[in-house]
């Protein structure tokens, strides 16, 4: 079996010879797949000079030429992992926000628990976030109660970032149909997955705010996601869906 963390970059050379070098040394092998949005601080340079020293062939890397959405960032590296036969296909920030550790967890619910999707969540046994201002804490976990609302899905962390997929489900539920490129991408991938039939586990994490780097996270953001359910709410009565194999 074989593992792939997408990690989405923009100024993270603070974070990223860290967070790699985390990945790298869990006792269960992961690649590494960092998706470079043209970082001006020299992240993808950080990240070459490992591909040439001790992360050779398990570390990669995909630039690309400018800010263009964290949503299209994931798709291009789920299309790579497909390419590349990876089994098990996992997203997660370069900030330490996710703890690396919580890998095996996400791991485990798809591999050895019968779930096709994993998603690492925050709300699923209470709030469990550290050192987010308490706005920020309510402002998100109403979004996903109101998601979770209009969507009928019964996932309680539905802007979660820290998620593993089986391929399967990555080559079922047409990436080029996925629309939305800021947080709203999450909640799009994890309905698709739903109603493509797939069965989605929640395994409790605690979300730690970063410490170092710049949060790229605003109100427009939450903003964009709660007018997207609406769509995909009225989309969903019309697409069909591809469904799982049996």
């Amino acid at each position: 079996m074989s593992n792939l963390v997408i990690i989405p970059t923009y100024n993270e050379k603070e974070n990223i010879e860290a967070i790699i070098t985390a990945v790298m040394e869990l006792p269960i092998e992961y690649h590494v797949l960092v998706i470079d949005d043209g970082s001006p601080d020299g992240t993808a340079t950080i990240v070459k000079d490992l591909m040439a020293g001790k992360f050779a062939g398990k570390l990669h890397l995909v630039e690309r030429a400018g800010k263009l959405g964290l949503g299209t960032a994931y798709i291009a590296g789920f299309k790579w992992a497909i390419e590349h036969k990876y089994d098990y296909i996992f997203e997660m920030d370069a900030d330490f926000s996710h703890n690396p550790q919580d890998l095996l967890k996400l791991y485990d619910a798809c591999a050895n628990q019968g779930a096709d999707v994993a998603i690492g969540s925050r709300y699923v046994s209470g709030v469990n976030v550290v050192n987010w201002p308490m706005g920020r804490v309510l402002m998100s976990y109403f979004a996903s109660k109101y998601v979770r609302g209009v969507l009928g899905m019964k996932v309680h962390d539905t802007t979660a970032g820290f998620v593993c997929y089986r391929r399967e489900v990555l080559e079922t539920i047409e990436l080029d149909k996925i629309r939305f490129k800021g947080y709203a991408f999450q909640i799009e991938m994890k309905f698709t997955a739903y109603k493509c039939g797939f069965t989605i586990q929640e395994v409790p994490i605690i979300f730690v705010n970063r410490v170092l780097g710049t949060s790229k996270m605003s109100g427009g953001i939450f903003s964009e996601a709660l007018l997207g359910v609406i769509r995909l709410k009225l989309n969903s009565w019309t697409r069909k869906y591809p469904k799982k194999n049996a």
